[in-house]
């Protein structure tokens, strides 16, 4: 079994993720959804957060070698980039939505280098524009940001789009097609449900049609 297929199977069965292709989600963004996650549920399941922190480094490992220093997006990346760091012994800091309103102003916490090489951690990608913002942010201090890993990613047109406009490296430890093929197999979802899901990753809008 694969990481993304046993990531994929342990979101299932902890409940990070469920599946409505009947009685859809509506999204903050107003996107009618058939499906919806909250990774913060794996940090309170051992197992499947030790799967995720262990897929996290070897892939960390893997395609971004030169690593410097990880950073979390807040707050979801906070947790998993922390751990990430200390199992590689590496510096740490966190990227805000946006620069505190007091203080010293810091979007950016934690001790960061200019020109420092920088892997940005992410729960989960829809869109890709809140943690593209924090790559912006990272940038624009004299960060070197190598790119993005995520948990898991919806695979929708748009958020491959923004990451290609900002020339920015995505990689994820599972993705939506791994896991509706999980769902179906293991019998979360029937064959018109499936249908559904397949449907709302090619169009968001038209799915329901």
């Amino acid at each position: 079994m694969t990481l993304a297929t046993q990531i994929a199977a342990d979101l299932l069965d902890i409940k990070a993720v469920y599946l409505q292709p009947e009685e859809p989600f509506t999204w903050a963004s107003g996107i009618k959804s058939p499906i919806y996650t909250d990774n913060r549920v794996t940090l309170s399941y051992p197992e499947t957060r030790t799967l995720i922190e262990n897929g996290f480094v070897e892939t960390i490992k893997e395609h971004f070698p030169e690593v410097e220093v990880i950073a979390g997006t807040a707050t979801a990346g906070i947790p998993h980039g922390a751990i990430i760091a200390d199992k590689m012994n590496l510096p740490f800091s966190y990227i805000r939505s946006k620069p505190k309103d007091h203080g010293a102003g810091n979007q950016i916490e934690g001790r960061v280098i200019k020109n420092q090489k920088m892997v940005i951690i992410e729960d989960l990608i829809s869109t890709g524009g809140s943690v593209l913002d924090a790559v912006a942010a990272a940038k624009a201090a004299g960060i070197d940001v190598l790119g993005v890993v995520a948990i898991f990613t919806y695979e929708l047109p748009k958020a491959k789009e923004n990451f290609e406009n900002a020339g920015v490296k995505l990689v994820t430890l599972s993705n939506y097609t791994e896991l509706i093929k999980v769902a179906k197999v293991q019998g979360y979802i029937n064959a018109d449900g499936l249908t559904l899901l397949k449907k709302f990753k090619e169009n968001q809008e038209t799915w329901q049609d």
